[in-house]
């Protein structure tokens, strides 16, 4: 039986180390989250200024922050 690997270990691991499920899910994660950022930016680019909560440079720079971003603006930053 393989030993579980521990946390520090983890750093060490290389791309050919996974499993081609652990790398389909990293690679649809990484698809998602652009898709999500991109969409958001679009929105934020569209909609007036007077439709966003708060300042939309700052939201343009929240929105890049891996899923949070994206969520936060969709959830939050539009009226």
């Amino acid at each position: 039986m393989k030993a579980r690997k521990q946390w520090s270990d983890l750093s060490s691991e290389q791309w050919s180390d996974l499993s081609s499920e652990q790398r389909i899910g990293i690679k649809l994660a990484g698809v998602l989250q652009f898709a999500l950022a991109a969409a958001a930016w679009f929105d934020l680019a569209m909609r007036p200024a007077r439709k966003v909560r708060g300042k939309k440079s700052l939201w343009a720079i929240v929105i890049g922050l891996n899923f949070v971003g994206p969520i936060a603006y969709f959830l939050r930053g539009r009226q």
